[in-house]
């Protein structure tokens, strides 16, 4: 089995959601057999809207589901992915063990 961690460092919350296409029982991580895989993830985070602090600024919470496939899971191995918003723009990356990407996000669906 490989183990893939999940991180990010602007948003509130990344967790797992789906591996190829079914619900996750776990949200902490993905346990993946070798081979090609499908995951997806949900990711929460604020976007700051407003009058950039002249009258106050306002939030909204978003919640985007980001999907990451990638076809060379190897077995023993740790991947992370991790996902980041800048602005409004939701981007993943799937690092290995030496922190090279191997894959990016797919398609991304916020609400």
């Amino acid at each position: 089995m490989a183990w893939v961690d999940l991180r990010t460092i602007t948003g509130k919350v990344v967790m797992a959601d789906k591996l190829d296409g079914k619900n996750t029982y776990d949200g902490r991580y993905f346990q993946v057999t070798p081979g090609s895989h499908s995951l997806q993830v949900r990711y929460d985070y604020e976007y700051r809207y407003g009058s950039m602090g002249l009258m106050g600024d306002d939030y909204t919470e978003i919640t985007c589901f980001v999907e990451v496939d990638y076809a060379h899971f190897a077995a023993g191995q740790r991947y992370v992915l991790e996902v980041r918003s800048l602005t409004n723009d939701v981007d993943a990356w799937l690092y290995d063990a030496e922190r090279k990407t191997v894959a990016e996000e797919g398609n991304v669906h916020c609400i």
